[in-house]
């Protein structure tokens, strides 16, 4: 039954039949949240070929509605796909009628969150696009729920992360539209994600190392986090492990009431001895060669920081692949600079 209704949703949009559109999508809003995940995965299966196919406006509450069925337990995959494959027509339109309103009128055009198309938006931007300019408004105001959608599914999905079309273009033009539309810096931020990432981790105080595999981690917080939780240990690095719940929240759990802070265990620096901050995101990492390069330094002061994920919905992984003899590690080490200074205030 699920299944079938959104079939109908799809179809009705793909055939911008608006009258049936408006009824399909709120039954299959209340619907939802009785079906059982199969056939939530089913149903955005379908969703997926309306978002892919219908004009941006409806697909865009297509997507919207298959963000909130992946919420509920759907595989995210098929509709991740979707949604990413439209995003930079999103965002290109967005900005085409960004550009064109403040040439014609000057200042910012109408929040496309708060309020609705209008004849008055069409007289100022058609002038300047032509017959571009219907176009460019579907975009504007479809950009808001995009987002919101593009969010949930990078987060669900390491798939939808991996397979990103035009990764670095799409990236600049969310970056340039992230200022008409604040969700796109989580959007932003979620494209530089790492997955099955390789790091070499130095500890300089006793010289050994590891190669540690990492996934799904939205900052340096985390990551200094999951690394205290993966090296300080018996046959690792002596400390105070870090509290579990600080980890299982780095990972995939929700923060237990009345966790304490983490305190950090390091300052953490690339080869060059530069800090790397935990306010930053793995990708910041300088690669040397290829490899991600940390350097665990003693704290120069004491940090601490709120536990769990930036992104609750993101999953995060860590596992050490390899322990390396120290012997193997010269090369590296006579290319580890000191650590610089910095000030702590």
């Amino acid at each position: 039954m699920f299944e079938q209704m959104c079939a109908e949703l799809s179809r009705a949009a793909i055939d911008r039949d608006e009258q049936a559109f408006g009824g399909l999508l709120q039954e299959v809003h209340r619907a939802a949240a009785a079906v059982p995940a199969a056939e939530l995965t089913a149903g955005v299966r379908l969703l997926a070929q309306g978002i892919a196919q219908a004009s941006l406006d409806q697909a865009a509450w297509l997507a919207v509605m298959s963000g909130a069925i992946v919420e509920n337990g759907a595989d995210a995959d098929a509709p991740g796909t979707a949604v990413m494959g439209r995003l930079h027509e999103v965002t290109t339109g967005a900005l085409t009628f960004a550009d064109a309103w403040e040439k014609a009128a000057g200042g910012e055009p109408p929040d496309p969150a708060e309020n609705e198309p209008s004849r008055e938006a069409w007289e100022v931007v058609r002038p300047g696009l032509g017959d571009g300019a219907g176009p460019a408004m579907e975009a504007w105001w479809s950009l808001p729920r995009f987002a919101l959608a593009a969010s949930t599914v990078l987060s669900v999905s390491p798939m939808v992360r991996a397979s990103v079309p035009d990764r670095e273009s799409l990236a600049a033009t969310v970056d340039r539209a992230e200022r008409h539309c604040g969700q796109l810096g989580y959007v932003r931020d979620l494209l530089r994600v790492l997955d099955g990432e390789r790091l070499l981790v130095l500890d300089r105080a006793s010289g050994r190392g590891w190669t540690v595999v990492i996934g799904g981690i939205g900052d340096n917080f985390q990551l200094h986090t999951l690394l205290a939780g993966a090296l300080i240990g018996p046959d690792r690095l002596p400390g105070n492990a870090p509290d579990p719940r600080w980890v299982a929240s780095s990972l995939d759990q929700d923060v237990p009431p009345d966790t304490p802070a983490v305190t950090g265990r390091w300052n953490l620096v690339d080869v060059d001895g530069e800090w790397i901050w935990n306010e930053g995101v793995p990708a910041d990492i300088p690669e040397v060669g290829g490899t991600r390069v940390v350097v665990l330094d003693p704290p120069s002061y004491a940090r601490s920081w709120n536990p769990g994920r930036r992104f609750p919905q993101m999953p995060a992984s860590i596992f050490v692949e390899t322990a390396h003899d120290p012997a193997s590690l010269r090369g590296w080490w006579q290319r580890v600079r000191p650590a610089t200074t910095r000030p702590t205030g």
